[in-house]
């Protein structure tokens, strides 16, 4: 198997409104004007002088600058700062299903869009740990912090379903299109949304991220300070990948201290390339649909008739066109990527409870089946991250890298060993890969996911796992209180992560600790099961309705 392996380095050195309708009278739409490409801002002819708006140092004046001790509020909070969600902070206007009340009893079904969800905090009593958090242990402290985080809320992928969708009454406008009722609204509905790049909202979950774990293990700085090096946070090229990162190490480090405070890594993501921020562009199964493909066509049919009745409702309310299943999943992406880009979506409205419950689950299908425990390929494409996790957990590069790159990874000016502190950001199948590579089988509780229905009998939830800044975290811990005193454990928006019924060796611990050199001999023996070059290249069938554990089944 050739890989490539170039890759580019960035070592900047921090550096609508709604139209009221008559209950019964059709409204005809106008015709759509414009796009979300057509008003940019700044406009391409702006300029700055910036001789006229001098920068801090030369203005100077900046009053008393005194600085305090590093934050180490995993140390030393009394509780732990969970993000409970949206409320208060955003959308702007909370948006509400269809049949619900503002002054009903709440269902936030922010919480039920899957990986276009905004990220919150679970619980570990979720996961079998009602005694812990993500502050340190009595009798731990905090010395290393690993985390692998997802960009924060973006615009849809360019030509996607939402895009369709807004062709489709564009071009049914034209030819007299009708709409009542619930859908009046799109009488004088425009597509508004923009391709790929992260949104005003996204860029703010990244700085807030960056400001909780500066508060959380500012403390690690003194490790750097004490070597006379910074740190390297590493990225992809994506547009949105590249803004994620300077939006986390601005929130984490300051404006513009960050210029000068880390290093950021920007890795090449293109077909080819052999990245571990984006595997699929070198696993060839991955895009197989009876492989590594698997969830987006079980997906598509449970779609096909779990929003009958709504929409049979819908098509009762409009002229001139006639929505399909498909139609139904644009409308509901419609209403999170406008409530996460816009700050409110009308579409959000034509959905019941019900609907947002099913909208979650063809994401759960989806990804349990594309990049989880019932993918045949998913612990291959996570495979890369958890040897680097390893080699950083060891200070060790390994002998052979499989599934990695090995022109930056062997290098310790791109891939140092012994920082005290690491942040790499990567897309939300990735992180979902990683987990299953790591087999932290307690994300993934019960039976395989039925195709048809959603049976509640499995603990994942995508909304909960790979949301928009859904970050995993490991911590090496010193504790007084073990034996060996050097442990380590597992997070997942604020939640621990139990590794006893799948790790051998860790005993049922109430914060989820284990022997650090015995979680690093479990995952060494994790990477020597997985066979990279079968898993990704090897001719075989898979089928939902199975736990592969994230691997291959052997060709008989």
């Amino acid at each position: 198997m050739q890989l490539i392996t170039t890759a580019a380095v960035l070592s900047a050195l921090l550096v609508h409104s709604s139209t009221a309708a008559d209950d019964t009278d059709f409204i005809t739409a106008a015709p759509h004007a414009g796009s979300a490409t057509s008003d940019l801002y700044p406009p391409p002819s702006t300029s700055v002088d910036s001789a006229l708006f001098p920068p801090e140092e030369e203005v100077g004046f900046p009053g008393p600058t005194p600085t305090g001790v590093e934050p180490a509020a995993i140390q030393t909070a009394a509780v732990y700062p969970y993000n409970r969600g949206p409320t208060n902070q955003f959308p702007l206007v909370a948006p509400q299903p269809h049949g619900q009340s503002e002054t009903s009893d709440k269902f936030d079904i922010t919480k039920y869009w899957g990986n276009l969800s905004p990220w919150y905090s679970l619980s570990s009593v979720d996961y079998g740990l009602p005694d812990t958090s993500p502050l340190a242990p009595p009798g731990c402290s905090v010395t290393q912090v690993h985390l692998l985080y997802r960009h924060g809320a973006r615009y849809p992928t360019s030509g996607a379903a939402p895009a369709q969708f807004a062709e489709k009454i564009a071009n049914a406008t034209k030819k007299g299109l009708q709409v009542k009722d619930d859908l009046a609204f799109l009488a004088d509905w425009t597509y508004k949304l923009g391709g790929e790049l992260l949104s005003p909202f996204g860029r703010s979950q990244e700085f807030l991220l960056g400001i909780q774990h500066r508060q959380l293990y500012g403390h690690l700085l003194n490790n750097f300070t004490e070597a006379g090096t910074i740190p390297v946070f590493r990225t992809e090229s994506q547009d949105r990948m590249v803004k994620t990162t300077e939006n986390f190490a601005a929130g984490f480090f300051g404006v513009p201290e960050y210029l000068d405070q880390v290093s950021i890594e920007i890795l090449v993501e293109a077909p080819g390339v052999n990245n571990s921020g984006a595997p699929y562009y070198v696993c060839d199964n991955a895009g197989i649909a009876s492989r590594g493909d698997i969830g987006s066509s079980v997906a598509s049919k449970f779609a096909q008739n779990a929003f009958n009745a709504t929409l049979a409702r819908l098509n009762s309310q409009v002229s001139g066109i006639e929505f399909t299943p498909n139609d139904v999943v644009a409308m509901l992406q419609l209403c999170s990527y406008e409530t996460n880009a816009l700050g409110y979506s009308a579409f959000c409205g034509l959905f019941s409870q019900e609907d947002f419950l099913n909208y979650e689950y063809y994401y759960d299908l989806a990804f349990y089946y594309n990049n989880g425990p019932g993918s045949p390929v998913s612990a291959a494409q996570g495979k890369g991250y958890l040897q680097e996790f390893v080699a950083r957990f060891t200070g060790e590069y390994p002998e052979a890298w499989s599934a990695l790159n090995q022109t930056f990874d062997n290098s310790s000016t791109y891939f140092p060993l012994n920082q005290s502190i690491y942040a790499d950001a990567t897309h939300e199948v990735v992180v979902l890969d990683t987990l299953t590579a790591f087999n932290l089988t307690a994300l993934f509780k019960g039976p395989p996911l039925n195709p048809k229905e959603n049976r509640k009998e499995n603990s994942f939830s995508s909304s909960k796992t790979v949301p928009f800044a859904t970050h995993f975290t490991a911590q090496v811990l010193e504790c007084s209180t073990y034996q060996p005193t050097k442990q380590i454990r597992f997070i997942l928006n604020d939640a621990v992560i139990p590794v006893a019924d799948s790790y051998p060796g860790c005993p049922a611990d109430p914060h989820g600790l284990c022997a650090f050199d015995n979680v690093v001999s479990v995952l060494k023996d994790r990477i020597d099961e997985i066979d990279f070059d079968h898993d990704c290249f090897g001719d075989y069938s898979a089928e939902a309705g199975v736990d592969y554990n994230g691997r291959a089944p052997k060709k008989s």
